[in-house]
Protein backbone atom coordinates (compact mmCIF):
# COMPACT_ATOMS: atom_id res chain seq x y z
CA UNK A 1 0.00 0.00 0.00
CA UNK A 2 1.35 3.42 -0.94
CA UNK A 3 2.17 5.89 1.89
CA UNK A 4 -0.65 8.27 0.87
CA UNK A 5 -3.17 5.44 1.08
CA UNK A 6 -1.85 4.36 4.48
CA UNK A 7 -2.08 7.92 5.75
CA UNK A 8 -5.71 8.17 4.69
CA UNK A 9 -6.53 4.90 6.45
CA UNK A 10 -4.90 6.19 9.65
CA UNK A 11 -6.70 9.55 9.48
CA UNK A 12 -10.04 7.84 8.82
CA UNK A 13 -9.49 5.51 11.80
CA UNK A 14 -8.61 8.41 14.09
CA UNK A 15 -11.65 10.41 13.01
CA UNK A 16 -13.88 7.38 13.52
CA UNK A 17 -12.46 6.00 16.78
CA UNK A 18 -10.93 9.22 18.25
CA UNK A 19 -7.92 7.20 19.43
CA UNK A 20 -6.13 4.29 17.77
CA UNK A 21 -3.22 2.07 18.75
CA UNK A 22 -0.07 1.59 16.68
CA UNK A 23 -0.36 -2.19 17.01
CA UNK A 24 -3.92 -2.23 15.65
CA UNK A 25 -2.99 0.00 12.72
CA UNK A 26 0.02 -2.14 11.89
CA UNK A 27 -2.14 -5.24 11.81
CA UNK A 28 -4.82 -3.55 9.72
CA UNK A 29 -2.31 -2.15 7.21
CA UNK A 30 -0.03 -5.19 7.12
CA UNK A 31 3.10 -3.16 7.89
CA UNK A 32 5.60 -2.90 10.74
CA UNK A 33 5.10 -0.92 13.94
CA UNK A 34 7.98 1.36 12.93
CA UNK A 35 6.26 2.17 9.63
CA UNK A 36 3.08 3.16 11.41
CA UNK A 37 5.00 5.31 13.89
CA UNK A 38 6.72 7.14 11.03
CA UNK A 39 3.37 7.65 9.32
CA UNK A 40 1.90 9.11 12.51
CA UNK A 41 4.88 11.45 12.90
CA UNK A 42 4.32 12.77 9.37
CA UNK A 43 0.59 13.17 9.93
CA UNK A 44 1.22 15.03 13.18
CA UNK A 45 3.44 17.51 11.34
CA UNK A 46 0.46 18.41 9.13
CA UNK A 47 -1.90 18.59 12.10
CA UNK A 48 -4.13 15.72 10.98
CA UNK A 49 -3.53 13.56 14.05
CA UNK A 50 -1.89 13.93 17.44
CA UNK A 51 0.66 11.43 18.70
CA UNK A 52 0.10 9.82 22.09
CA UNK A 53 1.92 7.01 23.86
CA UNK A 54 1.35 3.87 21.81
CA UNK A 55 -0.91 5.43 19.20
CA UNK A 56 -2.60 8.51 17.80
CA UNK A 57 -5.64 10.57 18.67
CA UNK A 58 -7.82 13.20 17.11
CA UNK A 59 -6.21 16.63 17.61
CA UNK A 60 -7.79 18.34 20.58
CA UNK A 61 -7.27 20.75 23.45
CA UNK A 62 -4.05 20.82 25.40
CA UNK A 63 -3.96 18.36 28.27
CA UNK A 64 -3.95 21.17 30.84
CA UNK A 65 -7.01 22.95 29.42
CA UNK A 66 -9.91 22.85 31.89
CA UNK A 67 -13.32 24.01 30.57
CA UNK A 68 -15.62 25.70 33.07
CA UNK A 69 -18.71 24.04 34.51
CA UNK A 70 -21.15 26.18 32.51
CA UNK A 71 -19.60 25.18 29.19
CA UNK A 72 -19.35 21.49 30.04
CA UNK A 73 -22.94 21.35 31.28
CA UNK A 74 -24.19 22.24 27.78
CA UNK A 75 -22.32 19.36 26.13
CA UNK A 76 -24.17 16.06 25.49
CA UNK A 77 -26.93 16.66 28.09
CA UNK A 78 -29.08 13.73 26.91
CA UNK A 79 -26.18 11.31 27.20
CA UNK A 80 -25.26 12.59 30.66
CA UNK A 81 -28.82 12.29 31.89
CA UNK A 82 -29.08 8.71 30.57
CA UNK A 83 -25.85 7.84 32.37
CA UNK A 84 -27.15 9.46 35.56
CA UNK A 85 -30.43 7.51 35.42
CA UNK A 86 -28.53 4.23 35.03
CA UNK A 87 -26.08 5.07 37.82
CA UNK A 88 -28.90 5.94 40.23
CA UNK A 89 -29.99 2.28 40.14
CA UNK A 90 -26.85 1.39 42.10
CA UNK A 91 -27.77 3.61 45.06
CA UNK A 92 -29.74 2.19 47.97
CA UNK A 93 -31.09 3.45 51.31
CA UNK A 94 -28.45 4.13 53.93
CA UNK A 95 -25.44 4.16 51.63
CA UNK A 96 -22.45 6.46 52.01
CA UNK A 97 -22.09 7.77 48.45
CA UNK A 98 -19.14 9.71 47.05
CA UNK A 99 -19.81 12.10 44.17
CA UNK A 100 -16.76 13.72 42.61
CA UNK A 101 -17.14 17.04 40.83
CA UNK A 102 -18.31 17.14 37.22
CA UNK A 103 -21.32 17.64 35.01
CA UNK A 104 -22.09 13.92 34.65
CA UNK A 105 -22.00 13.34 38.41
CA UNK A 106 -24.16 16.46 38.69
CA UNK A 107 -26.66 14.77 36.33
CA UNK A 108 -26.65 11.77 38.68
CA UNK A 109 -27.16 14.04 41.69
CA UNK A 110 -30.33 15.39 40.08
CA UNK A 111 -31.66 11.82 40.02
CA UNK A 112 -30.66 11.20 43.65
CA UNK A 113 -32.18 14.36 45.11
CA UNK A 114 -35.58 12.68 45.35
CA UNK A 115 -34.17 9.19 45.83
CA UNK A 116 -33.41 7.08 48.91
CA UNK A 117 -32.03 8.58 52.12
CA UNK A 118 -28.25 8.48 51.85
CA UNK A 119 -25.13 10.26 53.04
CA UNK A 120 -23.47 12.14 50.20
CA UNK A 121 -19.79 13.10 50.33
CA UNK A 122 -18.76 15.50 47.59
CA UNK A 123 -16.18 18.08 46.64
CA UNK A 124 -18.62 19.71 44.22
CA UNK A 125 -20.19 23.00 45.26
CA UNK A 126 -22.86 22.52 42.56
CA UNK A 127 -23.88 19.10 43.85
CA UNK A 128 -24.04 20.28 47.46
CA UNK A 129 -26.24 23.22 46.40
CA UNK A 130 -28.49 20.88 44.44
CA UNK A 131 -29.22 18.73 47.49
CA UNK A 132 -29.77 21.81 49.65
CA UNK A 133 -32.13 23.64 47.30
CA UNK A 134 -33.85 20.61 45.82
CA UNK A 135 -34.74 19.43 42.34
CA UNK A 136 -36.06 21.49 39.45
CA UNK A 137 -39.38 21.62 41.30
CA UNK A 138 -37.71 23.99 43.75
CA UNK A 139 -38.56 21.82 46.77
CA UNK A 140 -35.64 21.53 49.17
CA UNK A 141 -34.41 18.03 49.95
CA UNK A 142 -33.19 17.42 53.50
CA UNK A 143 -33.70 13.65 53.87
CA UNK A 144 -30.14 12.95 52.81
CA UNK A 145 -27.06 14.13 54.66
CA UNK A 146 -24.55 16.05 52.54
CA UNK A 147 -20.89 16.45 53.51
CA UNK A 148 -19.11 19.08 51.44
CA UNK A 149 -15.36 18.89 51.92
CA UNK A 150 -13.35 22.09 51.94
CA UNK A 151 -10.53 23.30 49.75
CA UNK A 152 -9.56 25.53 46.84
CA UNK A 153 -12.15 25.95 44.06
CA UNK A 154 -11.34 24.99 40.45
CA UNK A 155 -12.98 26.19 37.18
CA UNK A 156 -15.13 23.02 37.26
CA UNK A 157 -16.37 23.98 40.76
CA UNK A 158 -14.42 21.23 42.49
CA UNK A 159 -12.89 21.78 45.92
CA UNK A 160 -9.32 20.48 45.91
CA UNK A 161 -6.00 20.77 47.69
CA UNK A 162 -4.52 19.50 50.99
CA UNK A 163 -7.66 20.20 53.02
CA UNK A 164 -9.86 18.25 50.61
CA UNK A 165 -7.45 15.33 50.42
CA UNK A 166 -6.98 15.16 54.20
CA UNK A 167 -10.75 15.12 54.76
CA UNK A 168 -11.30 12.28 52.28
CA UNK A 169 -8.61 10.16 53.93
CA UNK A 170 -10.75 10.08 57.10
CA UNK A 171 -13.83 8.65 55.37
CA UNK A 172 -15.14 5.27 54.20
CA UNK A 173 -17.60 5.18 51.30
CA UNK A 174 -19.79 2.37 50.03
CA UNK A 175 -19.64 3.60 46.45
CA UNK A 176 -17.95 6.38 44.50
CA UNK A 177 -19.27 7.88 41.29
CA UNK A 178 -16.26 9.40 39.60
CA UNK A 179 -16.46 11.98 36.83
CA UNK A 180 -13.39 12.21 34.58
CA UNK A 181 -12.01 14.52 31.91
CA UNK A 182 -10.73 11.71 29.72
CA UNK A 183 -10.28 7.95 29.27
CA UNK A 184 -7.36 6.31 27.52
CA UNK A 185 -6.14 2.73 27.14
CA UNK A 186 -2.66 3.63 28.41
CA UNK A 187 -3.19 6.70 30.61
CA UNK A 188 -6.40 5.46 32.24
CA UNK A 189 -8.82 8.02 33.71
CA UNK A 190 -7.38 11.53 33.61
CA UNK A 191 -7.97 15.17 34.50
CA UNK A 192 -6.25 18.43 33.44
CA UNK A 193 -6.00 19.61 37.06
CA UNK A 194 -3.21 18.18 39.23
CA UNK A 195 -4.91 19.01 42.51
CA UNK A 196 -8.22 17.57 41.36
CA UNK A 197 -6.43 14.35 40.40
CA UNK A 198 -5.04 14.14 43.93
CA UNK A 199 -8.49 14.62 45.45
CA UNK A 200 -10.01 12.06 43.11
CA UNK A 201 -7.33 9.53 44.03
CA UNK A 202 -8.23 10.05 47.69
CA UNK A 203 -11.89 9.46 46.76
CA UNK A 204 -10.93 6.18 45.06
CA UNK A 205 -8.86 5.03 48.05
CA UNK A 206 -11.77 5.73 50.42
CA UNK A 207 -14.35 3.76 48.42
CA UNK A 208 -15.35 0.09 48.40
CA UNK A 209 -16.69 0.36 44.85
CA UNK A 210 -15.66 2.79 42.08
CA UNK A 211 -18.04 3.59 39.22
CA UNK A 212 -16.76 5.93 36.50
CA UNK A 213 -19.38 8.04 34.70
CA UNK A 214 -18.13 9.19 31.29
CA UNK A 215 -19.90 9.97 28.03
CA UNK A 216 -18.39 8.74 24.76
CA UNK A 217 -16.54 12.00 24.04
CA UNK A 218 -14.21 11.29 26.98
CA UNK A 219 -12.59 8.37 25.16
CA UNK A 220 -9.29 9.45 23.63
CA UNK A 221 -9.19 12.70 25.63
CA UNK A 222 -6.08 13.08 27.77
CA UNK A 223 -5.66 15.20 30.87
CA UNK A 224 -2.20 15.90 32.23
CA UNK A 225 -2.69 13.78 35.35
CA UNK A 226 -3.90 10.20 35.77
CA UNK A 227 -6.50 9.56 38.46
CA UNK A 228 -6.59 5.79 38.16
CA UNK A 229 -5.85 2.98 35.73
CA UNK A 230 -8.77 1.49 33.82
CA UNK A 231 -8.50 -1.67 35.93
CA UNK A 232 -9.13 0.30 39.13
CA UNK A 233 -12.75 0.98 38.15
CA UNK A 234 -15.31 -1.63 39.16
CA UNK A 235 -17.73 -0.28 36.56
CA UNK A 236 -17.83 2.26 33.77
CA UNK A 237 -21.15 3.71 32.60
CA UNK A 238 -21.12 5.38 29.20
CA UNK A 239 -23.49 5.97 26.29
CA UNK A 240 -24.07 4.23 22.97
CA UNK A 241 -21.86 6.73 21.14
CA UNK A 242 -18.82 4.98 22.59
CA UNK A 243 -16.80 3.48 19.74
CA UNK A 244 -16.57 -0.26 19.19
CA UNK A 245 -12.84 -0.19 19.91
CA UNK A 246 -13.35 1.71 23.15
CA UNK A 247 -16.03 -0.74 24.23
CA UNK A 248 -13.69 -3.63 23.48
CA UNK A 249 -10.84 -2.18 25.52
CA UNK A 250 -13.04 -1.21 28.46
CA UNK A 251 -14.80 -4.56 28.34
CA UNK A 252 -11.44 -6.30 28.71
CA UNK A 253 -10.01 -4.02 31.39
CA UNK A 254 -12.99 -3.08 33.59
CA UNK A 255 -15.05 -5.50 35.67
CA UNK A 256 -18.29 -4.25 34.10
CA UNK A 257 -19.13 -1.85 31.29
CA UNK A 258 -22.66 -0.46 31.01
CA UNK A 259 -23.58 1.25 27.72
CA UNK A 260 -26.88 3.12 27.79
CA UNK A 261 -28.84 4.69 24.92
CA UNK A 262 -29.02 8.49 25.07
CA UNK A 263 -32.49 9.79 25.79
Amino acid sequence: MLPAARHQVIVDAVQRERVVRVSDLAQQLGVSLMTVRRDIELLEETGRVERIHGGAKFPGDASTHEPGFELKSTQLPAEKRAIGVEAAKLVHEGMAVGLSAGTTTWALAKELVNGPRITVVTNSVRIADLFHHGSSSGVARYNSTVILIGGERTPSDALVGPIATAALKQLHLDILFLGVHGMDADAGFTTPNLLEAEADRAFVAASRKVVVLADHSKWGTLGISTIAALEEADEVISDAGLSTEAQRILGERVSRLRVVPAG
